[in-house]
């Protein structure tokens, strides 16, 4: 859609209007912002085509660059233009728009996810579209698609490579985090249990003698600290004993 706007002295809106072409040079002029404003509100597009009336020039078919706006009530401050030329093709970003719900979100539960919201296409300005649409209704848990499914005008050829997602549906976060915590527990179930090890300080471990006690024969338990010894042990040890105190003749 094409939009006229005529130059007006005493316009309140400051454009500036750039070429790419070699017999225009870049200027500033002023436009009436009401009018502006109303040509936006009748497009939904990011692609605007409008005829720049400039007096002593003619018409100038002008694209739409940039719109800076006020931070705080948004009022329009400034404009910038771009001229084209009607048998020139261009590159141009165009909308996606998804069309219909997907089955995986009405039947299943899933969210859609908006992967890819634009694409670049080529083309000359006479074949400019505001959008292209795209059909997600088939779209199930899981599924995707891609730049190669675009079904668009073969006057637009596309530069955005055709393996990009645009759009895919994924499951609610709370199925992946209790599939993510089933498969934890099934892993720690499956871990096997040491058999046979022994804790620290458990009975059964044998200790070495202290120092000037005597080793236990092999199969003989050692006495407890504090135990006595049998009678017999201690029969042969006094002997032992008086023997060693015994003064030389």
């Amino acid at each position: 859609m094409t939009f006229t706007v005529p130059v007006s002295r005493n316009g309140t809106l400051s454009v500036t209007i750039s070429s790419l072409m070699a017999d225009f040079c870049s200027r500033s002029i002023q436009i009436d912002t009401h009018t502006f404003e109303m040509m936006l509100s009748r497009h939904a597009g990011e692609n605007l085509l409008i005829d720049i009336d400039i007096e002593g020039e003619g018409v100038r078919k002008v694209l739409l660059k940039d719109v800076q706006q006020g931070p705080v009530k948004g009022e329009l401050l400034h404009v910038d233009f771009l001229e084209i030329s009607m048998t020139r093709k261009m590159r141009v970003m165009i909308p996606v728009e998804f069309v219909g719900e997907p089955a995986g979100v009405s039947q299943e539960g899933g969210i859609l996810e908006h992967v890819l919201r634009e694409v670049e296409v080529e083309c000359l300005p006479g074949d400019l579209v505001e959008s292209i649409p795209v059909d997600v209704s088939a779209l199930k848990i899981g599924g995707s698609l891609l730049v190669r499914d675009l079904k668009i005008d073969p006057k637009l050829t596309l530069l955005t490579s055709p393996d990009v997602a645009i759009a895919s549906v994924t499951a609610p976060r709370a199925e992946v985090v209790t599939a993510e915590a089933e498969a934890v527990a099934v892993e720690g179930a499956a871990e096997p249990e040491v058999i046979g090890k022994k804790e620290e300080g458990e009975e059964g471990e044998e200790k070495a003698p202290a120092k000037g006690e005597k080793a236990p024969a092999k199969g003989e338990k050692a006495p407890a600290k504090g135990e006595k010894p049998a009678a017999g042990e201690a029969e042969k040890a006094a002997p032992a004993k008086a023997e060693a105190k015994k003064p030389k003749k």
